[in-house]
């Protein structure tokens, strides 16, 4: 019998359900044990801007801020006390699916702090401090997929860390990201260490693509431009997943995973569609795919539960994505210069919210405190 949820479907196609949504109340209360029993939800990402709106809006971590407040902890370490806290718990919420899958799924991710993301010898060793501290094997240390960041990638899964790769807009990158992981296992096969624990996700972000290149299409002489609009994303995506498939398919490939090596899935992010004219699941039902990852804010995993249709459709019109692509570039619009815009605000964006955070939380502490 067929699942009646369209969520616990994706399943059959081998594409797993991940919540882009993590909070103190929601894992205590039992709702993202709720969501993983009825939704089929099978790993959870976290942010910087989620954790600001857990932390500076609600008051269930007066209890422990004060608690650290007496202790004399500094603002740093109470951060790390009550985020490590909820990853925590989020990560015991998902370990008999962790235990299930065989390690393929069950993750829960932890992002090192965005000011980071231009150096790489910290990047490494703040991966490798969260990744102890947090002691799961079902954490993902996420890293920005800067240039800076690819040597940091290999470094961590040389070390033997589970590395969620983030901020990638570009075909070009995400291959880059792809050798770095496999470079880190090749590296770790030489020093005679199991690489067969190692898990690792490639977060390929989507509506942002679309809300850049459907502002330029938009201010564009040419009216045929318009016709491109809200194509960007889903076309660079489906050329991400063929190289993954051309990836897999390697001699390279083939030899780590003979030793045990897991292989690194496309994840998709950003899947919350922004422009109200455009489907509220346009980000998911053209992407299902095996060996993927789809990841959902509460309100688009709601959404998809309510009228998703799945099928596998990552294959769909073989061609029309190198079209789209092709036609952009007569356009003027250079996917290359549209990556690296969209990298840098994506780092602000990741940035505003941390410092925001650690801002309210330090003046909780001194309200608490006093």
């Amino acid at each position: 019998m067929t699942h009646p949820n369209p969520l616990c479907r994706l399943r059959q196609f081998g594409q797993s359900v991940w919540l882009d949504f993590i909070e103190r109340g929601f894992v205590s209360r039992g709702e993202l044990a709720k969501m993983i029993a009825h939704d089929c939800v099978r790993g959870v990402t976290s942010n910087p801007a989620i954790f600001h709106k857990a932390i500076a809006e609600g008051s269930e971590y007066d209890e422990e801020i004060a608690a650290a407040a007496r202790a004399g902890l500094s603002l740093s370490e109470t951060y790390d006390r009550l985020v490590v806290s909820d990853i925590q718990m989020a990560a015991d919420a998902l370990r008999s699916i962790y235990e299930e899958s065989g390690g393929a799924d069950g993750f829960v991710s932890l992002e090192v702090s965005p000011h980071l993301a231009r150096d790489t010898e910290r990047t490494v060793t703040e991966g490798l401090r969260l990744f102890r501290l947090v002691d799961r094997p079902n954490v993902m240390i996420k890293v920005p997929a800067t240039l800076e960041g690819l040597p940091a990638i290999r470094r961590l899964t040389a070390e033997g860390v589970n590395v969620n790769i983030t901020l990638l807009f570009s075909v070009e990158r995400y291959v880059a990201v792809a050798d770095a992981y496999m470079s880190g296992l090749e590296q770790r096969l030489a020093a005679k260490q199991p690489i067969d624990h190692i898990a690792s996700v490639a977060s390929f972000f989507l509506s942002r693509i679309d809300t850049l290149v459907d502002r330029r299409l938009d201010a564009s002489r040419e009216e045929s431009a318009r016709s491109l609009k809200g194509e960007a994303a889903i076309a660079s995506a489906r050329l991400a997943y063929r190289r993954y498939e051309s990836i897999v398919d390697s001699e390279r490939w083939a030899a780590l995973e003979g030793q045990g090596a897991r292989r690194q899935r496309l994840l998709w992010a950003s899947t919350s569609t922004k422009n109200p004219e455009y489907s509220d699941i346009k980000y998911v039902e053209p992407l299902i795919g095996r060996d993927t990852v789809t990841t959902l804010p509460l309100e688009t995993l709601a959404a998809y539960k309510d009228h998703g249709n799945p099928a596998e459709r990552i294959h769909d019109e073989p061609e029309r994505a190198s079209e789209v692509l092709a036609s952009l570039r007569r356009f003027s619009i250079d996917m290359h210069q549209v990556a690296a815009e969209l990298e840098e605000d994506g780092l602000k964006k990741f940035i505003e919210p941390f410092d925001a955070t650690l801002k309210a939380l330090g003046e909780r502490i001194h309200k608490l405190a006093s």
